[in-house]
């Protein structure tokens, strides 16, 4: 029996944030999978190593978490004002999809950079020395993100000081801004689709939890730790290696789906894994960090634990940073509440991985809030560049 030769494809290996992705340039996609569809899906499970019954992306080049199974498509912008568009998708880990619902925040942050290697901003953007500020269009949600990214001799800056907890080595801080973050048209329509700071959600079987449903960044569903027996200060293995729990906390982030209008059925939850997260918050406490660090209560705001692709994250995705920077700022979310109440423009949250600063501008119109900014620093470095191969018959 004959079988396809292996094809080469240019690509791009890059970490962003706490978050690693292959990264590729629309214009070097096999054909027919420059366009959406069957073929670039099958294209994108295959250069990961998904589905994968063994849950371990041995065959490809995922690294069998929702951190490590990501792809990115980068092209020209088609919008004006912007540098590039910016396509992300992520990829089961055990199921045959790929699910382009929402952002990684982590990833735009290697986005900004790799438009810069891969040739896609106007040269006379681009400083000798200095930063260069790369106008992101992301295509997921129709949103801008600007990313400033330092620039040397000509070629983006990847080597400092900058260290972002989860992250093992320094890097050159890059600083993100996500304009409009929050949902003012698509599918929940308001920043709060409930149209309540918070609510009492019920989860049939499950129970009844005071809930903040917000969408900003990404949708996210965020509940009380205390409400659903945590104390916020869970590592991952306390969640990741409880079955049970797993399944208790996508019964909450399913009923959410549905309040906040992102589902019709619940059936529906099983091909968006990637939103709504869910999340759960708590008063600051003094814990031990997954590298050992001392995270003192006296140095955060609040804790947050949040949960993607039905595992909780190792550290957090950066999208779900501006739903807390953002929930944070209006007084009356949970978010705000755990974090002690009133008006803040920036909050220091610990999550299993150390701590992280988020920033938001919020404000009131016509007893709307609207938020018209999120900032946060990350880096990104690229790990390996050349062609990643895939057998032919895959797409």
């Amino acid at each position: 029996m004959a079988h396809a030769a292996q094809v080469k494809i240019p690509a791009t290996y890059i970490r962003g944030g706490t978050s690693k992705g292959v990264f590729f340039r629309l214009q070097d996609l096999p054909e027919r999978c420059q366009v959406p569809g069957e073929a670039r899906d099958n294209l994108f499970m295959r250069v990961i190593g998904s589905p994968d019954p063994y849950s371990a992306h041995i065959d490809g080049m995922g690294g069998a978490t929702s951190s490590t199974s990501k792809c990115v498509i980068l092209s020209k912008s088609s919008q004006p004002e912007h540098d590039v568009d910016y396509l992300y998708g992520q990829v089961s880990i055990d199921s045959a999809f790929v699910d382009w619902s929402g952002n990684c925040g982590n990833l735009s942050t290697a986005a900004g950079a790799f438009a810069i290697h891969a040739g896609l901003v106007d040269p006379a953007r681009i400083p000798d020395n200095g930063i260069c500020v790369v106008r992101i269009w992301q295509a997921n949600i129709q949103k801008t993100i600007i990313a400033h990214v330092p620039i040397t001799n000509g070629e983006v800056q990847e080597t400092g000081d900058f260290e972002l907890d989860g992250v093992t080595f320094p890097a050159a801080e890059i600083v993100l801004e996500f304009l409009d973050p929050s949902d003012d048209g698509e599918e929940g329509g308001s920043m709060f689709p409930t149209g309540n700071l918070v609510d009492d959600l019920e989860v049939p079987g499950v129970g009844t939890f005071k809930a903040t449903m917000i969408t900003a960044g990404i949708p996210t569903v965020f509940v009380n730790a205390e409400d659903i027996g945590y104390q916020g200060t869970e590592l991952r293995e306390d969640i990741n290696s409880d079955p049970a729990q797993l399944a208790r906390f996508e019964q909450i982030r399913i009923a959410g789906a549905l309040r906040m209008g992102l589902i019709k059925t619940p059936e529906e939850a099983a091909k968006r894994q990637h939103t709504p997260k869910i999340a759960f918050v708590s008063p600051p406490k003094t814990y031990q960090a997954s590298s050992g660090k001392q995270i003192e209560a006296s140095d955060v705001d609040l804790l947050v634990r949040a949960l993607s692709m039905g595992k909780l994250h190792h550290a957090m995705m950066g999208t779900c940073a501006v739903a807390i920077g953002t929930a944070a700022a209006i007084p009356g979310t949970l978010v705000n509440l755990a974090a002690g109440g009133g008006e803040r423009e920036a909050v220091r949250f610990g999550h299993p991985s150390g701590s992280l600063r988020v920033g938001a501008e919020a404000k009131q119109v016509d007893g709307q809030w609207v938020v018209t900014k999120a900032i946060m620093s990350r880096s990104a470095r690229i790990l390996m560049e050349g062609n990643v191969r895939v057998p032919g018959d895959a797409f």
